[in-house]
């Protein structure tokens, strides 16, 4: 078994940062990633323009505000968060991805913080986000409650958190694993381990014990005949958690 470091298992992090040139390809080892953007983004403006009470219509409905996407990759959320006016810090532990994510701002004429580095670390250097995002992370960390706690010390008074994830569930095998990796080919084989999902229940409680009150939780399902993904109550497989502190 690899060795492991706070919230960082060696083994993804070498899986992850052997993709970073594709992260932007939309029919590379990430394309499952692009084609749940949307419907993610949906999400995370809607409940966060109703939390900090700023008008959705707007074009920069957030200028003012700061945001962390923890486990940033490429920046595929970055990216349309700070044209929406956050001034966004993405942090991720390969700096492979890291590199692909600061070329591709650069080349969108975006500024955006890129990190690398650990959301513990980050805690521990007193750093506080109006917003903390954890997006397909949760799964492949070697230590889920070191995570969660940095998300609620990373979350500043009054601010939010969104976490999506896999719940599970023999169907969350099935789907995520069995399908998405082996038989469609969706994403590489061995890209997760079912051992490491975790249960809405598991999360909910250690969100609470960190001093974040879950808000709303939502599930992210694929419709085969529409092709594509939306939200619903569904939480049997992907899932998203809103929450405050």
């Amino acid at each position: 078994m690899a060795e492991t470091t706070g919230t960082i298992d060696p083994s993804e992090l070498a899986r992850f940062a052997a993709g970073a040139a594709e992260w932007w390809r939309s029919d590379g080892r990430f394309a499952a990633l692009h084609r749940i953007n949307p419907v993610r983004l949906g999400f995370i403006r809607s409940r966060l323009a109703t939390h900090f009470r700023r008008d959705p219509g707007s074009l920069r409905p957030f200028t003012g505000l700061r945001l962390l996407d923890i486990g940033c990759g490429g920046g595929l959320v970055c990216e349309p968060m700070t044209r929406l006016g956050f001034a966004v810090t993405g942090l991720d532990a390969a700096g492979e991805a890291i590199e692909a994510a600061r070329e591709h701002a650069r080349l969108a004429g975006l500024a955006i913080d890129y990190v690398v580095g650990t959301a513990e670390t980050l805690a521990a250097a007193g750093e506080r986000f109006d917003t903390v995002l954890a997006l397909e992370i949760v799964e492949h960390v070697a230590d889920r409650d070191a995570l969660l706690r940095s998300l609620g010390n990373l979350t500043a008074q009054g601010g939010a958190v969104i976490v999506s994830t896999l719940n599970r569930t023999l169907r969350a095998y099935a789907l995520s694993i069995l399908a998405a990796e082996y038989l469609l080919g969706w994403i590489p084989r061995g890209t997760h381990d079912w051992r490491k999902y975790v249960r809405p229940s598991e999360l909910i409680l250690s969100l609470r014990r960190h001093g974040l009150r879950p808000k709303e939780i939502v599930g992210l399902a694929y419709d085969p005949a529409a092709g594509g993904w939306s939200l619903g109550p569904d939480i049997g497989v992907n899932y998203l958690v809103f929450a405050a502190r």
